[in-house]
């Protein structure tokens, strides 16, 4: 793991650090201190197989990690602590769920936050286990970007999938959620009609525009004053084809990452409430020159720099 956090070294004082240099490698959940962000890689994509998408996103946790490296450091107190990869080699997708949750939980309750690279986008269902294993009486509120609701039903014979994510949360009790970067071209109407039966509410691709960012604002206000806490999960594919070519389903009119979608990500990081943030569907084997890897890790840097 530590040949994987390197970058450029312009001295040892905190003005000069960059990522790499403020990063842990630990195995004790014990060392985790309140507000460290703390890192799992999800190295999984059997969810996605059972989707029958594009598989590869096992191998994206390592490569997002490279990307993150150097960044510089801009908070004095910053500190990075990276547990390693989850891998599922018996393609044992519940298992390795479990597996997740269990670790993140230890995470919130030693009120670090948590931070997991994926993998397919059924983290989704795993880290909001975790989450709600740790504040188990309390409103868990979820902003997905994403084009797709991800609350299909598991097949029969088949089980839960990186699409299934938020019909398995459903199943748990009452879902609070807001998904930004829906596509009309990317979920049947069964799949609308399950999320207004579900409660979950969206903003169309098409509505992510500046002067809609009044309106998108209200919305994620009215999400996170109705929730104790917050969990940001962004799938990959969201993103227009020529900045994130390496997905697991590429979207060729998804959204680009300017102005209009830095403003109200970043006011979604600003939230005290914020305790955990995934990426998913980093494809490396459609990648072009890391693209969309360093797409992601940018994203994950964002929070590093507003907290």
């Amino acid at each position: 793991m530590d040949n994987i956090w390197q970058g450029r070294n312009d001295g040892d004082s905190p003005l000069h650090h960059r990522i790499f240099q403020r990063v842990e490698i630990v195995e004790n959940y014990e060392n985790i201190s309140p507000n460290n962000f703390v890192l799992h890689g999800f190295a999984v994509d059997e969810g996605v197989r059972r989707n029958k998408g594009r598989i590869g996103a096992a191998k994206a946790p390592d490569i997002i990690r490279k990307n993150m490296s150097n960044f510089p450091v801009v908070s004095p107190d910053f500190k990075l602590l990276d547990f390693g990869n989850i891998t599922s080699e018996d393609r044992n997708l519940e298992n390795t769920q479990e597996n997740l949750a269990e670790k993140v939980s230890k995470i919130l309750q030693k009120n670090g936050k948590s931070i997991v690279l994926g993998g397919g986008h059924e983290v989704t269902f795993a880290h909001y286990s975790g989450i709600k294993r740790a504040f188990p009486n309390q409103k868990i509120g979820i902003i997905n970007l994403d084009a797709h609701f991800d609350n299909r039903e598991p097949e029969n014979g088949v089980g839960a999938s990186s699409g299934t994510g938020f019909w398995q949360i459903a199943q748990e009790g009452k879902i609070h959620s807001l998904h930004i970067g829906i596509q009309k071209n990317s979920n049947t109407l069964k799949l609308f009609d399950t999320a207004h039966q579900f409660g979950m509410k969206y903003i169309l691709a098409d509505e992510i525009f500046f002067e809609n960012l009044p309106k998108i604002y209200q919305q994620i206000d009215e999400l996170i004053l109705s929730v104790d806490q917050l969990y940001l999960t962004i799938c990959m594919d969201v993103f227009n084809a020529s900045i994130a070519p390496g997905v697991s389903a590429a979207a060729y009119n998804g959204i680009f990452a300017d102005a209009t979608f830095l403003h109200f990500y970043r006011h979604i990081l600003k939230s005290e409430k914020l305790v955990a943030l995934d990426v998913a569907e980093v494809n490396p084997e459609f990648d072009i020159a890391e693209r969309t890897a360093r797409l992601a890790a940018s994203l994950v840097n964002e929070w590093f720099m507003i907290s």
